[in-house]
């Protein structure tokens, strides 16, 4: 059985960050999110994977997380 799908809201609960921020990986760096209409749909997994793989990992310029 897949997983649910999850609004928004829903995935940004799950990922402990805000709505903004889900909309800003979807546009800057490829969060997996499927338009459905005029809404964002998320599956869980496909989220899951993306964060392990360093998909929301914050890029080097202007922190100092980066590799220096």
């Amino acid at each position: 059985m897949s997983d649910p799908w999850l609004s928004a809201d829903n995935i940004a609960t799950h990922l402990g960050v805000t709505k903004d921020t889900v909309y800003a990986w979807i546009a800057e760096k490829g969060m997996p999110a499927h338009k459905v209409g005029r809404l964002w749909k998320f599956q869980a997994s496909e989220v899951d994977e993306w964060v392990r793989s360093g998909g929301a990992a914050s890029s080097a310029k202007g922190t100092s997380l980066g590799d220096q």
